[in-house]
């Protein structure tokens, strides 16, 4: 009896790690489908910069990054940054954690770890058809088209697995057509996550541009602050601390054109502290004072750009704008450039497999799901344990037959 044909759409984490827990069985005829010419392409720019591949915190506070914890909880606790560490391991990638926490490759990089995992996959037997966009889906039926060869062919399977990412970076990839083989009703409108914010800047503070905020904490209104930095670009900010706020500043924004961010510049000192040390300096510049209060000059410049100059020589109120300098956020730069997105296949479209309800043996995974985390390592993460999810679900319903 031949073996079940698997169609695997989508070359990137979720769907290498779907093709690895199906390939370990032994007993399936896999075919990764990938539009691109070689795979994992957001993953190889991601890790460009250092692959930051997961988070060695507490798993309790590890789960409480994503929007949707009780959703994917049961995906991501068999396989989080333990396993994924020792996974890496087994591919012959030595992986170190580093002083915030974040688990990095010893080498920095994502493409030996890449090629060792499609090594592997390979070796298993998985067969990889690069530059064929799957144009349509129509339950256990795909219509293919060979790039290279502009052919077309219908192929049929036994069970699709869907990994095609959300619509960030859509030049590697992700761009979000495969929208058009659902009901508009599975699927939650995507948000740029993991993206810079706008703030109307004066000509001021263009000499700064692009220099770094460090040692703040910010917050929107009602929120716990986070520590971290962010950079000042030309049209905004952007960097960790102020993606980790992304989503609250999304749902305050809901109800309002713009939002507040709210920035402590000295997180270290106390108000009390710092307004002593502003009261001491009457004879002295302005600059210097604030500078032996510990602002270095890109916090100045910040300042003088957003605290009415009318505050400037008033100790309290330079005291309290220090600790809670309001920046206006007026929006998100473009969903192309964001690193992540929020929305996507919600969850009543699935059942606990990751099947498609109103599908015969269509699933889902990976960034294409509707769920957001701040960078971190919690996005790889959760791509890597929604795809081994679904593939659980595969192999459950085709054992089941």
């Amino acid at each position: 009896m031949p073996n079940k044909q698997i169609a695997i759409i989508g070359a990137g984490p979720a769907g290498l790690a779907c093709a690895e827990v199906l390939s370990a069985l032994g007993i399936y005829d896999i075919t990764v489908y990938e539009q691109k010419p070689s795979a994992a392409r957001k993953f190889l720019m991601a890790g460009k910069t250092g692959l930051n591949i997961s988070h060695a915190e507490a798993l309790d506070t590890f789960l409480t990054r994503y929007d949707h914890t009780d959703w994917l909880e049961p995906m991501i606790r068999p396989f989080h940054a333990q396993q994924i560490q020792t996974w890496m391991q087994e591919l012959g990638i030595a992986s170190y954690v580093g002083s915030s926490g974040r688990i990095f490759p010893n080498e920095m990089k994502a493409a030996p770890l890449l090629r060792a995992w499609l090594k592997r996959l390979q070796n298993r037997g998985v067969t990889f058809r690069y530059r064929h966009e799957v144009i349509n889906v129509s339950d256990l039926e795909l219509s293919v088209v060979d790039i290279q060869q502009q052919q077309h062919r219908t192929v049929l399977v036994d069970a699709v697995v869907l990994a095609c990412g959300a619509v960030s970076w859509p030049q590697l990839g992700s761009d979000g057509k495969w929208q058009a083989w659902l009901q508009p009703e599975q699927i939650q409108s995507f948000q740029a996550s993991n993206v810079g914010v706008l703030v109307n800047w004066s000509a001021y503070l263009a000499p700064i541009f692009g220099q770094p905020l460090k040692r703040i904490q910010a917050w929107v209104d009602g929120r716990a602050p986070q520590f971290g930095e962010m950079v000042i670009s030309h049209y905004g900010l952007e960097g960790g601390l102020v993606y980790r706020c992304n989503r609250d500043l999304r749902e305050a924004m809901q109800s309002q054109n713009s939002s507040v961010l709210y920035l402590d510049l000295l997180p270290d000192q106390r108000v009390e502290q710092i307004l002593q040390k502003l009261q001491q300096g009457n004879k002295q510049s302005l600059n210097t004072v604030w500078q032996k209060a510990g602002l270095d000059k890109t916090k100045i410049a910040l300042i003088r750009d957003v605290v009415p100059k009318t505050d400037w020589n008033d100790a309290q109120k330079m005291a309290q704008h220090i600790k809670q300098l309001a920046i206006c956020v007026q929006g998100f730069r473009p969903i192309e450039e964001a690193i992540s997105c929020a929305g996507g296949i919600v969850r009543d479209a699935l059942d606990s497999t990751l099947r498609l309800k109103d599908t015969t043996a269509t699933f889902a995974c990976g960034e294409m799901l509707d769920w957001d985390a701040p960078t971190g390592g919690y996005l790889l993460t959760a791509c890597l344990a929604t795809g081994r999810a679904a593939a659980q679900g595969v192999h459950a319903y085709l054992g089941a037959q």
